[in-house]
This record gives structure tokens, sequence and C-alpha cells, in this order.
């Protein structure tokens, strides 16, 4: 019989087994998709039975930086459980898929699964570790950055966030960048300045806070005024460059910057595990 390209396809996403397997196994079972699951299973195959069906929400998020901070490629990898991410082999395919992410400026996951890898493909490599595994695994997503200045990383112990930090020029102590990138992570800014916040967000805040003091007794015209106020406290908590600085409070980060002598922050990426 003839065996459609679509089956063939839901039966490799169901299982993880290759193209030519699946078509093998669907001819073998006339069509019957449970039939051919059974065919690859008693064929010795590890079958991912029903993993397109299951979330992928454990992983880790590898980095390959350029020497000189120039460039840099992330690649979230996915897969079913803690225990997996934190096997010895699925870390080295994360790392290399960060490279090979950064050596073809591959900067999105459709695109990067298609890049040839070990003789044959991403996604059939991703298909390996499904077998072999038993669990889904996937790629996520893929990141690429390139500066004039400098980027430095920080990955959090787990690898299941990560910070790239863009400097506006070289850093004479990269330690300086090590601090503003574990700030990052750790006080979760959504802006490198002010001026980068969108104006809706702003707008949602000031209604907030004029509301807050409304609901306080203050007169309508006076709380607008005093939600001026709240917002520069807004600014002071979500955007970078003027948050505290967590390891002195009486500075700011770009206080900090200015008193080692180092370049300023351009931008800055916080990946974190199964939310870019």
């Amino acid at each position: 019989m003839s065996i459609s390209a679509a089956d063939v396809k839901k039966l490799r996403d169901i299982t993880g087994a290759g193209m030519m397997d699946c078509k093998k196994a669907l001819s073998e079972s006339g069509g019957d998709m449970d039939a051919a699951i059974e065919y690859l299973r008693k064929k010795g195959q590890k079958v991912a039975e029903k993993r397109a069906d299951r979330d992928a929400k454990e992983g880790v998020i590898a980095v390959h930086l350029a020497e000189d901070g120039s460039k840099v490629a992330a690649v979230e990898l996915n897969c079913e459980t803690d225990f997996v991410a934190r096997n010895e082999e699925f870390m080295a395919n994360a790392a290399d898929f960060a490279k090979l992410a950064f050596e073809n400026d591959s900067a999105d996951a459709a695109s990067f699964k298609a890049l040839p890898y070990n003789g044959s493909t991403v996604e059939k490599q991703l298909e390996t570790l499904v077998g072999k595994i038993g669990e889904k695994i996937d790629v996520r997503s893929v990141k690429l950055h390139t500066s004039s200045g400098q980027i430095v990383s920080y990955i959090h112990p787990g690898s299941k966030l990560a910070v790239l930090v863009d400097f506006e020029g070289s850093l004479k102590n990269e330690e300086v960048g090590k601090d503003v990138a574990m700030q990052v992570a750790a006080m979760s800014p959504i802006a490198t300045k002010r001026e980068e916040v969108d104006a809706s967000v702003l707008d949602k805040e000031r209604e907030i806070a004029k509301e807050q003091l409304i609901n306080e007794g203050k007169p309508e015209n006076i709380a607008e005024k005093a939600a001026e106020g709240k917002l520069r406290r807004f600014f002071e908590e979500r955007v970078l460059l003027e948050q505290k600085f967590v390891k002195d409070g009486s500075i700011t980060v770009a206080e900090y910057l200015k008193q080692q002598g180092e370049p300023t922050v351009k931008t800055f990426l916080r990946l974190q595990l199964g939310e870019n």
C-alpha cells in the first residue's frame, strides 16, 4: 500500500525513529500507527513512544563566546527531566550545538536544525538522542549576537539561566563585566536604559500607581503628580543602569562602571530556560 509522507512524519514525531525506519514500519503494518510503533519496538529500537505529546520543560542553555567577545551564540536544549539535563552526553551535545550555531551564524531554531552535524543533521541527532535517552528532546531557541565592543557571559549553576552583556567598549577588568552579568541574573531588569522601556508598560505602571494613591485618599490631581515619583522607583528597580548595585547598595550599576573606569552597557540578553 502507499504510505503518505505525512504519516511517516507523524510516526517519526511520535517515536523519534528514523524516516526510513518509520516508512518501513508503516508499510509492514498496513498503515496502522499503533501497529507500526509495536513493529519498531519488536525490531529492538528504543523508540520514544508518544514522546511528541510530552512537554520538554527541563534542559540546559549552552553558550559559545568568541575569545575577543565580539560574537556569541546560545542554544537552549530541552528534555523532560532534570536527571537527563545533568547527563554528560546531553550537556556535551548542548555545547556542540552552541559552537555549531556560532560557526554558522545561526539565529533561529528552525534553520539551525537543518544544519549538517556529524555526517547528518542537527534534527537527525535530536532523533538519535530521543531514541537513546528515551525522552522528548528538542532545541527550543537559538540566539546569536555580535558586538563592536565586548560581550561578557555568565552561566548560572545548573545552566538553566544564561546572561550575555554587551558593553560599548573593551573591558580592562572582565570581573567587572561578570559583576554586571550576575546583576542581570539576580535582579531581572527589563531594559538597559529607561528610554528602552515600552511606553505601554510605563502607562500601565503610571495608572497602577495613580489608583493606589487615590485609594489611599489622595485627590486625583495630586495622585497624578505623585505617580511620577513612583515611576522613578520603578526605573530604579527594573532598569539595569539605574538599579542599585547588588555588591554595594550605595551606588547604581552605572556609577559602579564609571568608578571602575569601564564602558557602559549597550544591551543585554537574559536567557531563562523555557522563556526565550
